[in-house]
């Protein structure tokens, strides 16, 4: 039997989702989600599909138990292709609240899936790593050879400790494996039916922007206006969801096309571009011709200052690259808006 399907672990979150859009309109691939939703809304199958037309199943799994992973693995063991594992949790306040949660299912998930990995065969595997992995650095932009500063969050920690886990556990399976490292996915599909939805009230900067405009937040906090940037707030590396996506798909391929050099390879995925908490807020107000009500506030304990990438290795050895700018990325995002909030574009 040829293999075909790729098993997306978070399917139903803001990346996973918006890979599974581009692996179905892009490729002949099949794709089945796990997620128990604890962050997430199947919501997200439901939107797939309008897009799509096609319907994704997902198997709500709480991946820190190995049996029903197994269970589904064993299932599909003659039609795996390769993981793509995102499901972890991804607040940085939160994980500074509670560490010991954060620790437990991010490092016990993946865990448990490369165990079924191994067990069963699968060859080829993609980590949802993360530019917090570096930490506060002394020199940017950083690439993939940037020696890693301690952790600002017991999240960037788990992420840490994951890399180090799929390091070690490379060495000895037949395991292909590579780490993306995000910076900061932002925006939504550009048809306006899905993008980042938060259970909760949102963490990362776009949806608060997006929700403030909309009237859902009062107010914006800008966290921090006394740091060593061009205007005292975070500087950070913006990169279109969609963007990260199509790295996901180039990623699975290059390891399936044996294109990797090694069992482990890790990819920054960014624009090259660091861009200031109020640049992104102008950047905001210019797109959609609304004004903010924002305030600029005290640090956020496990932010660092300064982020930025250097991706020639992405581009050399994957050929990717960011397409979108952050107009493109603050449009999508408010259209995307504008969606939930049942207004017209």
């Amino acid at each position: 039997m040829n293999k075909n399907l790729i098993i997306v672990t978070g399917g139903c979150g803001y990346i996973g989702a918006q890979t599974i859009i581009e692996i179905l309109r892009n490729t002949d691939y099949d794709v089945l989600s796990i997620d128990n939703c604890i962050n997430s809304s199947k919501k997200a199958l439901e939107r797939i599909k309008a897009i799509t037309g096609k319907e994704v199943e997902n198997y709500r799994i709480d991946l820190r138990s190995l049996e029903p992973i197994r269970n589904l693995f064993s299932t599909y063991l003659d039609q795996v292709v390769g993981v793509i594992h995102f499901a972890a949790l991804k607040s940085v306040p939160d994980s500074v609240a509670d560490p010991l949660f954060y620790y437990d299912n991010n490092i016990n998930s993946l865990i448990n899936i490369l165990k079924c990995c191994e067990e069963f065969g699968i060859e080829n595997f993609i980590f949802s790593s993360s530019c917090s992995v570096y930490g506060n650095v002394k020199s940017l932009p950083v690439n993939e050879s940037t020696p890693l500063s301690e952790a600002e969050s017991p999240y960037a920690h788990t992420k840490q400790v994951g890399e180090e886990i799929i390091r070690s556990f490379s060495k000895k399976t037949r395991l292909n494996c590579i780490a993306l490292r995000y910076f900061n996915p932002v925006g939504a599909d550009a048809s306006g039916l899905i993008g980042e939805d938060p259970i909760n009230r949102p963490n990362n900067l776009v949806p608060v922007i997006t929700q403030t405009a909309a009237g859902i937040i009062p107010k914006l906090t800008v966290f921090g206006g006394d740091y060593d940037t061009r205007d005292g707030s975070c500087v950070r590396d913006y990169v279109h969801v969609s963007d990260i996506a199509n790295a996901h798909i180039k990623s699975l391929n290059y390891l399936i096309e044996a294109k990797n050099s090694r069992n482990f390879e890790i990819f920054n995925l960014g624009t090259g571009q660091g861009i200031t908490v109020l640049e992104a807020i102008e950047a905001f107000e210019k797109i959609s011709k609304k004004k903010l009500n924002y305030e600029v506030g005290p640090r956020r304990d496990g932010d660092v200052a300064s982020i930025y990438s250097d991706c020639t290795r992405s581009l050399q050895r994957l050929d990717w690259e960011a397409k979108f700018g952050i107009d493109e990325m603050m449009e999508t995002a408010w259209k995307w808006q504008l969606t939930l909030s049942g207004e017209k574009v």
